[in-house]
């Protein structure tokens, strides 16, 4: 079993929106007892609440469920439980080796790298563009199932 964990700066928006969005993917293609997916925060401003939203709403539009999701920080035994842990943009991803210590850097990654791009997927917590931030996670999301 791959143990995959996505992370963003407040685990509300985008680090939720891929955690379901990779869940979905891999129920849709009959793999999703072949991973355990769960998503994280590198800050604790959003510790304990729900998706934003705009990522509720944006994952209903789409069909895809987000249960009962709560916002939680990344914390250092991640590195140990987890196979990968992907970020959303390199602020992510220095927090996150922060967090994690030098021994996760290989485990660590942007999500979009899956897909061969080297960009940030902008937070819409700033941009309030919910349906850019899902085409990216999808587009993401789907090239590391394929890879995977």
């Amino acid at each position: 079993m791959t143990k995959i964990l996505f992370v963003c700066h407040g685990n509300i928006c985008r680090s939720p929106m891929a955690e379901f969005v990779m869940k979905e993917l891999a129920r849709r293609a009959g793999r999703e007892k072949e991973f355990y997916i769960d998503s994280a925060a590198t800050s604790t401003e959003e510790i304990g609440n729900g998706p934003h939203y705009g990522t509720r709403t944006k994952l209903a539009q789409m069909g895809i469920p987000c249960g009962d999701h709560r916002a939680r920080r990344l914390v250092r035994a991640d590195a140990d439980r987890y196979d990968l842990i992907i970020g959303m943009d390199q602020e992510n991803l220095f927090y996150m080796s922060r967090i994690l210590g030098s021994e996760a850097r290989p485990k660590i990654h942007l999500l979009l790298e899956w897909a061969g791009l080297e960009r940030d997927i902008a937070d819409p917590w700033y941009t309030g563009n919910f349906d850019q931030t899902y085409d990216d996670i999808d587009l993401g999301c789907r090239a590391l199932l394929a890879a995977l």
